[in-house]
């Protein structure tokens, strides 16, 4: 990581993580660790059957239990309610949101059926042995193919699997592929995975009967939706729901939405009048958060005989799962918006069908839907230079968008009438910069040789990381009697360091030094009047934002309450370290100033995306005899427009580099052909782990700052991820002389292609 832009002003000083030593002392304070002495815990009882009827639940035994006090099941709660999307809501999404609990049908392995409460989590769970739980099972829907086909419902009263088909439009595609000179169609794949977080998901809810108030603790991300979510399905007031935000050892965008245990938890305990605790086990993460990915589609590529890319159209589908979760739509959105990424396609047109099947249900993880698009591409651009006979680098470079061609419109999704454009970028820079620092010239000697048993292949991928969500972003900043400055966000902290790079904005905005801004309050909904969270990288620049607004209406203030006490104009007045300074070098403490409630509120909104973009490149070596990919060299090389601080974004890109290749060669949540899930402990779902990927580099730069917001800062916490499965997947095919088509590239999946080369010497189309 290039430090050389480092000052002394706090906004670009590589400062490290004030969070760490908290946590590196053991005194961060995860949900688990709140003070709950007079808590239950509570235990859920999944449903092992994919598909079926409930014909009985029978808890009378569990019931008896000594030290059970509750055993609340889908009769117990009344009118059901459902979790509505946060995200792309239509209509048509409707009749496919998910229960909180099931009542007269199961629809996936791990879908909540009762809870128990009990004094201990190993009593709760003992009951759960004595619930006698009848299902009638239904014939699975284990697959696309067997969600197309419709033998089998999920939900009867849609009579199709099919919930719809987003279609991405740009140009005239079809004009351009009648008149194209070269053409080739290929069909790709990308496997079932997720975020597998360091702690899992856990709740404490508190019920105050006397005030009628709900305090939630454990909740992350999105607190003031999900309080929205909670308080209409407990007909509460939204001000009678309070969501306490604590440490999270992780988020990655599958943490923090709203999922049926937000609703069961609260209601348990309002329902026995104690508070309730309840953490997720690792088995219950991997069968009941958010799983991502799991697309495929069938891409064709038309271009000029000297590889200027034409056009692209195809079909994908995305295998959501069981039912619409909050932001479920997500992925299969960005699959189809930015499936071009950085390059010139003057015309596309892709349709992405969402299809419903007996697993759990999909959200948002790390780059949603843009590492399945960018595996999609760039392992097709590959194929079409190799057909051409022109250099893959070549291909690339002649086809990205040229800096005076910005903004750069990206197609419009329908029905769900969302368009974007880039915002500003030099993407050749990036690219070329890659290729020097990752040695691409002497490297490219040892593509396909074999050198000591292993076969090498190198390969390189350009993306853009769209990020900045809208629509606003809120904090309030306080002047304290010690003259430091108290800081409240309405962004959350999921991990991703926000206490840290918060405080050198604030600090940089004031122009006072660090120590002097308390620890940065995050995620609760006591902080601001209104938060939005964080996701879609976007906490520097919408909360960053609002924070540059905050602290010049602080400085404002103080300028007022100053001139007040010293009879002149705040004009007059200019903040000199510890004091306010007036006419005639008189002065008043800022300490002093305090106690006149010196306060301030910013809020920053925008509709404006950013996009941060980049290349990355990596070098495998392969043994033909088994299989395993090992990985040499990686470089990664990102423009985010401006970097608040390079030590945590240093460690957001490798952090996310390193989870892309768990997805392109070993993470895969596997269901059988009826349904059951095979993947239900990290001995059967494999991690890479620290000694997996040694050489992983990063290199930041700060270019092209975004345009359209104050700190000209770009989101950059998904960078990492997202071009990894494409590069990878091309360095085999070019170590090996195979194509990959389906990601992971595991060792036995990597063998099979080996063998079927030597069977078939071209099995392209």
């Amino acid at each position: 990581m290039d430090h050389s832009h480092s000052s002394n002003r706090p906004i670009g000083s590589p400062v490290e993580r004030l969070e760490d030593l908290r946590f590196l002392r053991g005194r961060g304070q995860y949900v688990d660790d709140v003070p709950s002495p007079n808590a239950l815990h509570a235990a859920i009882l999944r449903s092992a059957v994919p598909h079926g009827r409930i014909r009985s639940i029978d808890a009378s035994a569990a019931r008896k239990l000594a030290g059970v006090h509750a055993v609340i099941t889908a009769a117990d709660i009344g009118d059901i309610p459902v979790i509505t999307m946060r995200q792309e809501l239509l209509p048509e999404f409707k009749p496919f949101q998910q229960p909180v609990i099931a009542k007269d049908k199961v629809r996936y392995v791990g879908e909540p059926v009762a809870v128990v409460v009990a004094d201990t989590q190993a009593l709760a769970e003992d009951a759960l042995e004595l619930i006698e739980l009848d299902i009638a099972a239904l014939p699975p829907v284990a697959d696309r193919a067997a969600a197309r086909d419709g033998k089998s419902v999920l939900f009867a009263a849609s009579g199709s699997n099919r919930i719809i088909t987003l279609s991405a439009v740009k140009g005239d595609a079809e004009a351009a592929f009648g008149n194209a000179p070269y053409t080739r169609r290929e069909r790709f794949a990308v496997q079932r995975f997720t975020a597998v977080t360091m702690e899992t998901r856990g709740l404490l809810a508190e019920w105050d009967a006397a005030r009628g108030h709900m305090t939630v603790s454990g909740i992350t991300k999105v607190p003031f939706h999900n309080r929205r979510i909670l308080a209409k399905q407990m007909g509460l007031e939204e001000t009678a729901v309070t969501m306490i935000e604590a440490d999270v050892g992780g988020g990655f965008g599958v943490r923090g939405e709203f999922y049926p245990e937000d609703f069961l938890i609260p209601f348990a305990a309002r329902h026995i009048n104690r508070p309730v605790k309840w953490v997720e086990d690792r088995r219950e993460h991997l069968i009941a958060s958010n799983h991502a990915r799991d697309s495929e589609c069938e891409l064709e590529i038309a271009c000029a005989r000297d590889g200027t890319i034409l056009a692209l159209r195809g079909r994908g589908a995305a295998d959501l799962g069981a039912y619409i979760r909050t932001n479920g739509v997500t992925a299969a959105r960005n699959t189809a918006q930015v499936l071009s990424g950085p390059y010139r396609v003057p015309s596309m047109h892709f349709e992405m069908e969402l299809l419903l099947t007996n697993k759990t249900p999909s959200g948002t993880y790390r780059g949603p839907g843009r590492f399945e698009a960018d595996f999609y591409r760039e392992r097709l651009f590959d194929m079409a230079a190799n057909d051409l006979g022109i250099d893959r680098v070549e291909f690339r470079r002649r086809n990205l968008v040229a800096e005076h061609e910005m903004p750069w419109p990206l197609p419009t999704v329908q029905p769900l009438d969302q368009g974007s454009e880039t915002d500003s970028g030099d993407y050749r820079m990036t690219l070329d910069r890659c290729l020097t620092d990752f040695g691409w010239a002497e490297k490219s000697k040892l593509q396909g040789r074999l050198i000591d048993g292993r076969r090498h292949g190198i390969a390189v991928g350009c993306y853009l990381e769209g990020g900045g969500s809208g629509p606003r972003e809120n904090v309030r900043m306080v002047l304290e009697t010690d003259g430091s400055v108290s800081l409240y966000v309405g962004s959350s902290s999921v991990g991703q360091g926000v206490e840290t790079v918060f405080a050198q904005i604030a600090a940089d905005a004031l122009d006072m030094p660090m120590a002097r801004i308390n620890r940065v309050q995050h995620g609760s909904t006591t902080y601001v009047k209104q938060g939005y969270g964080s996701y879609s990288s976007r906490s520097i620049v919408m909360g960053g934002s609002a924070i540059v607004q905050a602290a010049g209406f602080l400085k404002d203030a103080i300028r007022a309450a100053a001139a007040t006490r010293l009879g002149c104009g705040p004009g007059e007045i200019t903040i000199d370290g510890d004091n306010a300074v007036g006419p005639g070098r008189a002065s008043v403490a800022l300490a002093v100033l305090a106690a006149d409630g010196v306060s301030s509120e910013g809020t920053y909104a925008s509709s404006k995306r950013t996009y941060s973009y980049g290349a990355h490149a990596a070098h495998v070596a392969v043994d033909p005899g088994t299989g395993h990919v090992a990985l040499i060299d990686y470089m990664a090389v990102e423009d985010v427009g401006r970097i608040i601080n390079p030590l945590t974004l240093h460690g957001q890109t490798v952090g996310a580099i390193v989870q892309g290749l768990g997805g392109a060669l070993l993470e895969n949540l596997v269901y059988d052909a009826d349904g059951q899930f095979l993947a239900g402990s990290l001995a059967d779902y494999l991690l890479p782990t620290a000694g997996d990927f040694p050489v992983i580099r990063a290199h930041a730069m700060e270019a092209k700052p975004a345009p359209h917001n104050p700190l000209g800062a770009k989101g950059a916490g998904e960078g990492g991820i997202i071009p990894v499965g494409g590069v990878i997947a091309n360095a085999v095919a070019n170590a090996l002389g195979v194509e990959p088509r389906v990601l992971p590239l595991s060792p036995p999946k990597v063998w099979e292609l080996i063998r079927a080369a030597r069977s078939n010497p071209d099995p392209s189309p």
